[in-house]
């Protein structure tokens, strides 16, 4: 009965292996160092030659108090932040997006470029944008997956040069909080359907309150609605880093989260702020969605923002410190 049980578990254990060797998830790596990388007109210039197209607001007095370089989340485009960008452009706050890797306008769409591709273009970016505004304070502002990659970058080997961090409802749904079954299932489509694709359609979830632009996202072309299952089995890489390196995130952070969030969960998003340092701020909206800065009440941490950058310390008008 063992030796029969031996042969079992090991069948099963070399048929797993098997299953997983059978297709690799497909990554689109950048390609070589081929150009000096820049900013030009409407265009970033990655040091591979990919051109990422890029959204710039600054005040018209050219009177720039702060700088943001803004991360979309996943699926999503630069335009993502392009109300959130017109409101603090008229605080003097200055903000630069660019479509990162395999999303809107940038080249692969679709396909996932890897941890080290997003990271290396978040820090050469703002190293750009820094030369545009020498002097003046430089924060990330990344959401979702593009709080995902300021973690990452902020605490890995080529950090970017900025003054601190904005997360929007970091995407640090790990492994370690996700059910055993949900990580399985992850791990044999990757390595055997990598190219099927899947919609959130029949999940029932709200991204956020506000109707209009949840379907004016549905009617944007740029906007990817079918998603490869190695796309998110990179995602799903990268969350896990983010939630790995949280406590390795020294500089001035807020972590911004919405009490309806239905597409990042509590528990590691907690989990997080249990492992950032106590300076940290928190800022919890009782009526807040994912799509924070886009809800119908998106003023309000937008406000916060504002009031955080301008001191770190100061009283912020909306957001609670505590989960309600």
């Amino acid at each position: 009965m063992c030796l029969i049980r031996r042969v079992s578990v090991s069948g099963v254990i070399t048929a797993a292996l098997f299953i997983l060797s059978a297709c690799s998830p497909l990554v689109n790596h950048p390609g070589k160092q081929v150009a000096e990388p820049k900013i030009q007109n409407s265009i970033f210039v990655a040091g591979d030659g990919s051109l990422l197209p890029v959204r710039t607001w600054v005040p018209n007095n050219n009177q720039v108090r702060a700088v943001i370089v803004a991360l979309h989340g996943f699926n999503d485009y630069s335009n993502a932040f392009t109300s959130s960008a017109s409101y603090l452009e008229g605080r003097g706050i200055a903000c630069y997006a660019y479509d990162q890797r395999g999303f809107g306008g940038a080249p692969g769409r679709g396909l996932w470029s890897g941890i080290d591709a997003y990271t290396n273009d978040l820090s050469t970016f703002v190293k750009e944008v820094r030369k545009r505004h020498p002097g003046v304070p430089l924060y990330i502002l990344g959401e979702s997956m593009g709080g995902a990659v300021a973690i990452v970058a902020a605490t890995g080997s080529n950090p970017p040069e900025v003054d601190g961090v904005i997360l929007v409802a970091p995407a640090v749904w790990g492994r370690v909080t996700m059910p055993w079954y949900q990580r399985w299932l992850l791990a044999i489509t990757a390595h055997t359907i990598p190219w099927l694709k899947l919609t959130g359609k029949g999940l029932h979830i709200s991204p956020s309150d506000n109707i209009e632009m949840l379907r004016a996202l549905g009617r944007d072309p740029h906007v990817i609605k079918a998603t490869r299952i190695d796309t998110l089995y990179g995602l799903t890489n990268l969350m896990d880093e983010a939630l790995s390196r949280a406590g390795k995130l020294q500089l001035p952070t807020i972590v911004l989260y919405g009490e309806n969030d239905q597409i990042i969960p509590k528990e590691p998003t907690f989990l997080m702020l249990d492992r950032m340092p106590k300076s940290t701020r928190r800022a919890f909206y009782a009526h807040g969605y994912h799509m924070l800065l886009r809800d119908l009440q998106g003023k309000k941490p937008l406000a916060d923002i504002a009031v955080w950058i301008a001191g770190h310390g100061s009283p912020l008008p909306y957001g609670s410190d505590r989960w309600n």
